[in-house]
């Protein structure tokens, strides 16, 4: 009988994972390469300051609310702060959107690349204080070329999601993992702790055709249009006597996606009468997120549009969000084109 436990000898790791497919890419500088290794050292950080966020008394709000209009917490100051350095110490990018700043960081001359990184430093926020699954979310773009002579501007970071290089998520529960895509498939990489590197578990991962769940949050019921509340209806009172979805909602949109990438099904945050444009944002949850899904062959929309098409307005701009199980997501358009105003 074999020894389950050997120590593996020739383990892929993220670092080497991502240095051994940038080699592949033609005329590739390595620069890349640096920006995601520098991304995943911030997620170790972050991921041990959420592992003694009680102890060291990093749970509890900061006092203010930030650009969307959240509550701000302690973790979440720490988090954007980690990133921010992280990825400007890197000499890889020239422009930083994030959640928490209400402008772009334009990253000074002489740390100086070619990378633009929109990013939610921890989404589910509102989660830390009662150890709920929390998140970081990000996609890299290239700056455009004919820019690239002039100074970097926000303007720069107003580019739609098809034109990501690279996006991931990292999910904080009950073991860290990073989800991450160069667009040529979506591998899982799990933290093992003791050697603080990120072990490759689950590579080239795709979504179920369709899944059995559906995750949305119903205390928004009330506000629901037609087309939702009909689609929730389906899902629970199936017409054809198929056994009804179940739900699964934890309001930290990394864990309710990680979980629907894994089982499939769908996860909705759609438009409503209080948030008529959506809630989520579009650079930095819908547009990793999107690609995400889609590299692992599911689907995200807007319910009329392809997520990654949307050309972007504004970097705080919110859209209607529909990701998941290409054959969930497909019947949930259906629903909204029978109920089109």
């Amino acid at each position: 009988m074999t020894d389950q436990s050997a120590f593996d000898t020739d383990v892929w790791t993220l670092t080497r994972f991502v240095m051994e497919t940038g080699r592949q890419v033609k005329g590739a500088t390595g620069e890349l390469t640096q920006l995601i290794n520098a991304m995943l050292t911030a997620i170790k950080a972050i991921s041990s300051a959420v592992r003694k966020a009680g102890l060291a008394h990093l749970q509890g709000i900061a006092g203010h609310i930030n650009v969307t209009g959240d509550e701000v917490k302690k973790l979440d100051v720490l988090s954007n702060d980690l990133v921010i350095n992280m990825l400007q110490a890197s000499y890889s990018t020239c422009v930083l959107v994030t959640e928490e700043n209400k402008e772009a960081i334009i990253t000074p001359a002489e740390k100086r690349g070619k990378y633009i990184v929109c990013f939610d430093p921890l989404d589910g926020s509102s989660n830390i204080d009662c150890l709920a699954p929390i998140g970081t979310i990000f996609a890299i773009y290239k700056r455009i070329e004919e820019s690239s002579e002039s100074e970097p501007t926000e303007k720069d970071a107003l580019q739609p999601g098809n034109q990501i290089v690279c996006a991931g998520y990292a999910l904080y529960g009950s073991a860290t993992v990073v989800a991450l895509s160069t667009g040529a498939g979506l591998n899982f990489f799990m933290l093992d702790p003791a050697i603080g590197e990120f072990i490759l578990t689950d590579r080239n991962v795709k979504i179920k055709k369709k899944g059995k769940t559906y995750s949305l949050n119903e205390g928004y019921a009330k506000y629901f249009d037609s087309a939702v509340t009909e689609y929730i209806k389906h899902k629970k009172f199936p017409e054809d006597g198929s056994a009804p979805y179940g739900a699964r909602y934890v309001g930290s949109m990394v864990s309710d996606v990680h979980r629907t990438i894994a089982y499939g099904g769908i996860f909705l945050y759609p438009a409503n009468e209080k948030s008529p444009k959506g809630k989520l944002r579009l650079l930095y949850e819908c547009n990793p997120i999107a690609f995400l899904v889609e590299q692992a062959g599911g689907l995200a929309t807007t319910g009329t549009q392809r997520i990654l098409d949307v050309q972007p307005e504004a970097l705080h701009q919110r859209v209607p969000f529909v990701v998941g199980s290409p054959d969930d997501v497909e019947e949930y358009m259906a629903f909204v084109k029978k109920y089109k105003k």
